[in-house]
């Protein structure tokens, strides 16, 4: 949520920079104008309360000076006075609503760094990691090697739960479980993380918290307890696990001496727009369900921008320990996520594709979603201040198998197992078929 102090202080700045955002301007003074609305009320009804108070304390005196008529004419004042506050605060929930609805919708602010620019065309490459994989013979796509090797049978992860939804097999299924495996001891012990292993669905106000709501409402999949329709929409399944645990400290107040926070989770993501139109049957590029080990950061203000960059490494060393070609993209404004005030985006390079792959996206939000969970944490020197809090992919699996496989296939239709991966998997070599 942003910050409407600042707003107020720099209208102009915070049009300029929301039009950056590919949003309207003119939201600014929208929601200006229910601020000053409902701030106007808020002095309006103070001043009549005031008044009330003082009338209150004048019917006492007049009844002890055995004034009844005048008592009961400031009863009178004072039943009005009463009306007149009441009606007020009917208009003022209505300006809060107003304000919060809005307020709600609009997406963070660019950092400074952050590329200008409408969409990915703006997006900067600021790093390319090793070079593109060679071979002596035609490389094959991962559907092939899928169905080669039997490690994917799409048609009967279709058969049970439709298209975009996939079924592991043999090794396949071995494979995903190793990565998972890897990634939360890579981030717990080499990097200092905190596992955690959240619920994979989550209340409204935790999609809410981190942005996902409302903005994304049509994108999530509802869930509704047995036939009672009325529990329809109170709980989602989670598009990632950013959603429960950077929700972990929501309307908490920390200690300064608490932070910075490190957590790492794994959970599979459910999304639902993966099925828009265009979307294959077979693959494993946009699917609605796949699995992600989520990395989350809260920290104080001051070492946000810091924390991005080490983040950003954390993410890149899963790429650089499989052997794998990747880019780092720092997005552009228009291309950032809701939540986002600075995001890169790492992607890796399928051969079998020709193209490059997103597997994670590292991104600080400085304060705007501590500021919707209201997660607070209290300054040495005095005072509550919000933290930064950090997500990053630490990565995401179905296109990291894809590069994988892609990447380490051999000749002979084996797949060769990089060894960060070998002691999970108890093999250096998926055989050929």
């Amino acid at each position: 949520m942003l910050d409407i102090k600042y707003i107020r202080q720099e209208p102009d700045a915070a049009r300029e920079r929301l039009a950056q955002r590919g949003e309207d301007a003119g939201k600014i003074d929208e929601l200006l104008a229910f601020d000053e609305k409902r701030r106007g009320i808020v002095t309006e009804v103070e001043t009549l309360q005031a008044d009330r108070n003082a009338a209150s304390k004048e019917i006492g005196a007049l009844m002890g000076q055995g004034k009844k008529e005048e008592a009961e004419a400031k009863k009178a004042e004072t039943r009005e006075l009463g009306d007149r506050i009441d009606a007020l605060n009917t208009q003022k929930n209505e300006a809060d609503e107003g304000f919060n609805n809005l307020i709600l919708t609009l997406p963070n602010l660019a950092h400074a760094s952050v590329p200008v620019g409408p969409d990915e065309s703006a997006n900067e490459e600021i790093k390319v990691h090793g070079d593109k994989p060679a071979f002596d013979f035609e490389p094959k796509g991962h559907v092939d090697l899928c169905d080669a090797l039997g490690l994917i049978d799409f048609e009967r992860g279709t058969k049970l739960s439709g298209s975009g939804f996939l079924l592991y097999t043999g090794w396949g299924a071995r494979l995903e479980r190793a990565m998972i495996q890897y990634l939360l001891d890579l981030h717990v012990h080499e990097h200092g993380y905190t596992e955690v292993s959240p619920p994979f669905m989550v209340q409204a106000e935790c999609m809410e918290g981190v942005g996902q709501f409302p903005k994304f409402l049509d994108q999530a999949y509802a869930v509704q307890e047995g036939q009672d329709g009325e529990t329809l929409g109170k709980r989602y399944l989670i598009p990632t696990a950013e959603a429960p645990v950077a929700n972990l400290h929501r309307g908490e107040i920390l200690s300064e001496t608490d932070l910075p926070k490190y957590y790492c989770a794994y959970s599979p993501c459910f999304r639902a727009e993966a099925g828009a139109a265009g979307v294959a049957t077979r693959g494993m590029i946009r699917v609605h369900q796949f699995d992600k080990v989520e990395l989350i950061k809260v920290v104080k203000p001051e070492d946000g921008y810091g924390e991005l960059e080490k983040m950003l490494i954390n993410a890149e060393t899963v790429l650089q320990q499989l052997g794998l070609h990747y880019r780092v993209l720092a997005l552009s404004s228009g291309d950032m996520g809701f939540a986002a005030a600075k995001t890169y985006d790492i992607e890796v390079w399928a051969p079998g594709q020709g193209s490059y792959l997103e597997v994670s996206s590292v991104s600080n939000t400085e304060d705007f979603q501590a500021r919707r969970m209201k997660t607070r944490f209290k300054a040495e020197q005095g005072g509550n201040q919000l933290p930064h809090i950090l997500n990053g992919s630490g990565v995401a699996l179905a296109r990291l198998f894809v590069a994988l496989i892609e990447t380490h296939q051999q000749n002979d239709g084996s797949i060769k197992i990089p060894e960060p991966l070998q002691p999970y998997l108890r093999t250096d070599t998926i055989p050929a078929a």
